[in-house]
Formats: structure tokens, C-alpha cells, sequence
């Protein structure tokens, strides 16, 4: 049975900080490229930063040298580093994962993949 279980989110100030964790069971998690996905109300679900199975990473433009995608193998688990918070990064935030990427992110559309079941993450001003 797969599952993906997030950890992390929360309330914060602008300017703060927080660590999402995602931990994976139940598939081959080294070979599946691994991603955070948000959603914010009203809006559509974007992909935020994906990490390879070969390592290397992605993020969505917003997102660039603030937050960071990190993953252990060892412990299944997949880690997403968000600091300089502001209130446009309120969502509820998903880990993802999938055997198929397209432009450098994870592709779970279509059934593809699997999900976990979001973390809220809160930013006042």
C-alpha cells in the first residue's frame, strides 16, 4: 500500500520560516521523481519544486532562492525548506510523487503517481 505522510505546516509571520516532511512507503522510492505541490483557495494546484531521481532539482519561479528541495533515500523521506515566507505562499501544500516527469517537474496528472494528503501552511503579513 503506498502512502505519503506530510509533516510540517503551520503558521508563520511573513519573513518566517518552516520545513515540510513527506515520508514514502510502498514503491520503489529512489526511482520516483518527488515533488511539493500547492494550492491555494480559488486557485488551481501548481507544482512548487520537484527533486529527480537522479537528484537534481526544479522550482517554480516564485519560489527560487527561498525555498529548497532536499530528499533522503535512506529514509524515504523528502524535505521542503521554505524560508523568506510571505502571504501569497498561503496553500495547502502536497507532496507528490511519480514514475513520469514532464518539464522538470513530477507529472501526477491523470491518475499518475501518488499523493499525500496536504499540510497548511499560513503566512500573515
Amino acid at each position: 500500500q503506498v502512502q505519503l505522510v506530510e509533516s510540517g505546516g503551520g503558521s508563520v509571520q511573513a519573513g518566517g520560516s518552516l520545513r515540510l516532511t513527506c515520508v514514502g512507503s510502498g514503491y520503489s522510492y529512489s526511482r520516483h521523481c518527488h515533488g511539493w505541490f500547492r494550492q491555494a483557495p480559488g486557485k488551481e494546484r501548481e507544482a512548487v519544486a520537484a527533486i529527480l531521481s537522479d537528484g537534481s532539482t526544479n522550482y517554480t519561479e516564485s519560489v527560487k532562492g527561498r525555498f529548497t528541495i532536499s530528499k533522503d533515500n535512506a529514509k524515504n523521506t523528502l524535505y521542503l525548506q521554505m524560508n523568506s515566507l510571505n502571504p501569497e505562499d498561503t496553500a495547502v501544500y502536497y507532496c507528490g510523487a511519480a514514475a513520469v516527469k514532464s518539464r522538470g517537474f513530477c507529472y501526477l496528472g491523470g491518475g499518475n503517481g501518488f499523493w499525500g494528503q496536504g499540510t497548511q501552511v499560513t503566512v500573515s503579513s
